[in-house]
């Protein structure tokens, strides 16, 4: 099943895609479940199926793609966990995965714009795949970790280079508003299957920049929500951006920085394209 959220007229909601239609069953659920989040939280999937096939159906074509979780408490970026990205940066190996955090609203959905800030040029694309935590936990152990997981996403986790460098620390230059894409939708782990061979890829205006298989991954998804879980509770809803393959702009000679114009596709097999726009800050 592919569950997003979306606009209708201006109005969030969130539903069920199938094929070319958004199922809007946030219009019938939204008492209960006014967003993705109560969804998962409430482990109510299949109630979502079964009101799915009564909820009215609008051409994806007159929606506005949100971000997939919109008010996540907590995104969790995985930096350096491809070993081409790893070497490219001159990084040295480490033991444990690399965590920073992401704002929600650093956010933005497919089909819409990320957003160039005004104060850089630097801006830079990192296509990733995204886990949306379904049950809560700490101290998840690696054999538990898959069954924490309600649904996958691809994921252009844009970073604002200059600031991320302005310290060691990287939270300014990875949460400018409007740089990250989320979407089209999450997929839920039955309908996707082994998430271990498929392909990643990233496009800047047709040409690809970043090609990868997710079982090239440094620390793999159980590691990742063995260690997130270890320091910090792991709720419904929340994001781990599980890391970004070699090819990222900035270790390009010369640079390939995003520009006004630019059409970004992060796409992951079976999964889907998330599509993204590029424009300046107003």
């Amino acid at each position: 099943m592919k569950l997003a959220s979306f606009q209708i007229g201006g109005k969030p909601t969130w539903g069920v895609i199938e094929g070319n239609d958004a199922l809007d069953v946030g219009a019938l659920l939204g008492d209960r479940f006014p967003d993705l989040k109560s969804v998962i939280a409430a482990d109510a999937l299949s109630v979502v199926r079964d009101a799915a096939g009564k909820a009215k159906r609008i051409p994806t074509a007159d929606i506005t793609w949100l971000p997939v979780i919109p008010n996540s408490d907590k995104i969790l970026c995985i930096g350096l966990n491809y070993e081409m990205h790893r070497k490219e940066t001159g990084r040295a190996e480490v033991d444990n995965p690399t965590v920073f955090g992401r704002f929600a609203n650093s956010q933005t959905g497919h089909l819409t714009n990320i957003i160039r800030p005004k104060v850089s040029t630097h801006l830079d694309f990192e296509g990733e795949l995204a886990i949306i935590i379904g049950k809560p936990g700490r101290h998840i152990t690696q054999a538990d970790a898959w069954s924490h997981i309600a649904g996958y996403a691809c994921y252009n986790e844009g970073s604002v280079r200059d600031f991320q460098r302005h310290t060691h620390q990287f939270t300014p230059g990875k949460n400018f508003p409007e740089t990250g894409g989320f979407g089209p939708w999450m997929m839920t782990p039955d309908e996707l299957g082994d998430v271990a061979p498929l392909r990643l890829q990233t496009r800047v205006n047709g040409q690809v920049v970043q090609d990868a298989t997710i079982d090239q991954m440094i620390f793999d998804i159980p590691r990742q929500i063995e260690y997130c879980s270890s320091f910090t509770r792991l709720e419904p809803g929340d994001v781990i951006a599980t890391g970004t393959p070699g090819g990222v702009g900035a270790k390009r000679t010369p640079p390939l920085w995003l520009k006004p114009g630019d059409i970004v596709e992060v796409e992951i097999d079976r999964l889907g394209v998330l599509r993204n726009g590029v424009a300046d800050e107003a």
